[in-house]
């Protein structure tokens, strides 16, 4: 592998979901070995250090003009990308969904022309859904796939679907790489998080706590976390702690009210500190309907936090089940409750498969492995 410096461009969405974590992580860690990494995007993501060295920020805006109904996100993106592209001499855009940002990047490659950077695209699920639910996007997102340099997904399962469900030919090569976590700051601590306790009125010392985080999309089933939390604890005292916000949460906060466990549920909202969170918490629940991944698992596996999970699409790749935490059936609230209760009651089980998911985030998914990855990635492509 050589040795240059890279100037990569980056395209994400600023948001708490785990596609702009994974993004701005790549960024932050190709910056530490000395390449220029350009974040183009509409805001500064989340988790993004703008005081890194090597990293740029350039502000994608849209404007409101008379003729359009809307503004257009995707063609300011395009024009942004050219701009960035032409000054800095990117090598490459890395941009994360097919749609819009394959297509932007694809748009401004055809603007460039010769010399224009290599396109890598990568997938994370909501490319998939969309299409399920909007099949009119079909051929834009097929082609916005097909058109990049490049393209990888989290997972075997995503590759497929990929294939499967878009018509993508099963000859275009699509590379897997899986998410990752910084295991120096996803780890286990000694003893109940003290700072979690006293912000979380709900959290009793010496008592279980149940945490989930999420985007608190529909496709998270927020509900049936309640669900199974009203069940555990019937049996065994326990808090439950609810991290993010979305268009669901209403819904799990009427619902807590109405099975009159106020004092039991703690909403934090939106954190920055998830793995405080984490280290905090004593089972991770998960019972998504879709999950190309599951980064939240996979962090809280990192912190020595058993999960329980549904089986949904990518995430028997990442808890494996007996192992490092229990899976069920989408929706299957009575045995997930029965799985938390068993990790709750037999603590040699709880040790074991706390264990276990520790060591499998370090050994396959630790943070600079998966960078490493990825860096000899961008030379392959590069032809470098």
């Amino acid at each position: 592998m050589t040795d240059r410096k890279l100037r990569i461009g980056i395209t994400c969405y600023p948001t708490y979901g785990g596609s702009g974590v994974i993004a701005t992580e790549i960024g932050m860690g190709m910056a530490k070995r000395g390449h220029r990494v350009h974040f183009i995007c509409s805001d500064v993501p989340r988790r993004l250090d703008r005081f890194t060295e090597n990293i740029f920020f350039h502000e994608v805006e849209t404007h409101e003009y008379p003729l359009f109904p809307f503004p257009h996100y995707d063609l300011a993106l395009a024009s942004k990308m050219v701009e960035v592209a032409t000054y800095e001499k990117l090598d490459l855009l890395h941009v994360h969904y097919a749609v819009p940002h394959a297509t932007s990047a694809y748009l401004a490659r055809q603007i460039l022309g010769r010399g224009a950077p290599k396109i890598i695209t990568t997938l994370h699920g909501t490319d998939i859904t969309l299409v399920g639910h909007e099949r009119g996007y079909l051929p834009i997102t097929r082609f916005s796939i097909t058109q990049s340099t490049a393209v990888t997904a989290p997972s075997m399962f995503l590759k497929h679907a990929t294939y499967d469900k878009l018509n993508v030919p099963t000859d275009f090569p699509i590379e897997v790489i899986p998410n990752f976590v910084d295991t120096s700051v996803f780890k286990p601590i000694e003893g109940p998080s003290q700072k979690f306790l006293k912000h979380c009125a709900a959290c009793k010392e010496k008592e279980p706590v149940l945490t989930h985080i999420s985007n608190f999309r529909p496709v998270k089933r927020v509900e049936d976390v309640v669900r199974v939390f009203e069940i555990v604890q019937r049996e065994i005292p326990c808090g439950l702690v609810f991290v993010g916000d979305g268009p669901t949460r209403y819904n799990a906060e009427a619902l807590v009210r109405e099975l009159g466990l106020e004092q039991r549920v703690c909403f934090l909202g939106k954190q920055e500190s998830i793995a405080e969170v984490l280290q905090g918490s004593t089972v991770f629940l998960l019972p998504s309907k879709n999950e190309s991944f599951g980064l939240a698992a996979l962090e809280a596996m990192s912190c020595g936090v058993p999960v329980v999970a549904s089986k949904a699409e990518g995430l028997p790749e990442v808890v494996l089940h007996g192992e490092t935490g229990f899976l069920s059936e989408v929706g299957d609230v009575s045995d997930m409750a029965a799985n938390v209760l068993r990790l709750l009651r037999e603590p040699a089980l709880y040790r074991k498969l706390s264990h276990a998911g520790r060591k499998l985030a370090v050994e396959k998914y630790e943070f600079e492995k998966l960078m490493t990855r990825y860096e000899e990635y961008y030379f392959q492509v590069l032809g470098l």
